[in-house]
């Protein structure tokens, strides 16, 4: 018996499983953009983790290894944890201002009313507008003698002009406006798009049981845009925790540091300060910060599927 089942061991032929020439093909097309990502994402991380692990303060020099120095000097620094405090204040007052701003306008663009088709092209224009202009127009409207501040004294609501970047709290609250008027389009339309996605015959339905528009809302139109609301929180909380450009052309960190977020602080870490391997480990905990925020937001904001459901 055993010589027999070796025999046919030894016989049998291992196959593998065949490829499909459609798989191939798939292969073949997505090869190219992998590999494109390796070059311009997984090499600059690795980069960045071998340099936060050495002592190198200018582009270019060579440096020692220094092991994890660098990461717990950035962790013990004050200025790191108050960088981190601040980009959280200012994700979330973005989050805050950019979705109420876009559900609004979204809503109100949804409606039936003379020159709809031309309003829903020109709330896009704040956003395809370059961000130079956008910082040159804002210091303009908010400056002493901006309009802003002249409309406010002559309906009398204030005495004098206003500083709207000479303070810490008005300079972070003036930036989050800016940057949530420059952005609020973009989830304007997303959300307009999802809001047509709803058959308007549950809200006849629900007009004959008699619901009230409150009761609409909350138990239509926002189950219904769950999908889209979890995708734009996991987005925009990213892409608003990486804004660089609107701070510092508006105020350069400032007025002393109190628009400092982690971006804005690595930048001058490492290009202002000359401690690159320094910026490389803020940079690092940075990524492991945003990475279990989302792998967190995900598992517990993530809406049911279809297949959950069921």
């Amino acid at each position: 018996m055993q010589n027999t089942s070796r025999a046919n061991a030894v016989g049998r032929t291992v196959r593998f499983p065949r490829i499909s020439s459609s798989t191939l093909m798939g292969y073949a097309f997505v090869m190219p953009l992998m590999l494109w990502l390796a070059a311009t994402i997984l090499y600059p991380l690795i980069a960045s983790i071998s340099l936060s692990t050495q002592d190198i303060k200018f582009i270019g020099t060579t440096g020692e290894y220094v092991g994890l120095d660098n990461y717990s000097r950035v962790l013990e620094s004050p200025r790191f944890v108050e960088a981190l405090q601040r980009s959280a204040i200012w994700v979330v007052g973005n989050a805050i201002v950019q979705t109420i701003l876009a559900f609004a306008t979204a809503l109100t663009l949804k409606q039936r009313f003379t020159g709809n088709r031309v309003a829903r092209i020109w709330i896009i224009l704040s956003w395809i507008v370059p961000t130079v202009v956008v910082v040159i127009i804002w210091r303009w409207l908010l400056s002493a003698s901006g309009i802003v501040n002249y409309l406010l004294v002559n309906l009398g609501i204030i005495d004098e002009p206003i500083g709207f970047f000479s303070t810490g709290n008005r300079a972070l609250a003036s930036v989050i406006l800016i940057n949530a008027w420059r952005w609020f389009p973009f989830n304007a339309v997303i959300f307009l798009a999802a809001l047509q996605r709803i058959p308007q015959e549950l809200y006849e339905a629900a007009s004959v049981d008699g619901a009230t528009t409150l009761r609409k809302f909350f138990h239509i139109t926002l189950p219904s845009l769950q999908p889209v609301l979890f995708v734009m929180g996991l987005i925009g909380t990213l892409m608003s925790f990486n804004v660089f450009d609107v701070i510092y052309l508006l105020t350069g960190g400032g007025p002393s540091g109190a628009t400092t977020t982690l971006p804005v602080l690595i930048y001058e870490t490492a290009f202002k300060r000359y401690r690159l391997s320094q910026a490389a480990a803020m940079s690092v905990i940075t990524g492991v910060i945003l990475l279990t925020f989302a792998m967190l937001f995900i598992r517990f904001l993530s809406p049911p599927s279809d297949t959950d459901e069921e």
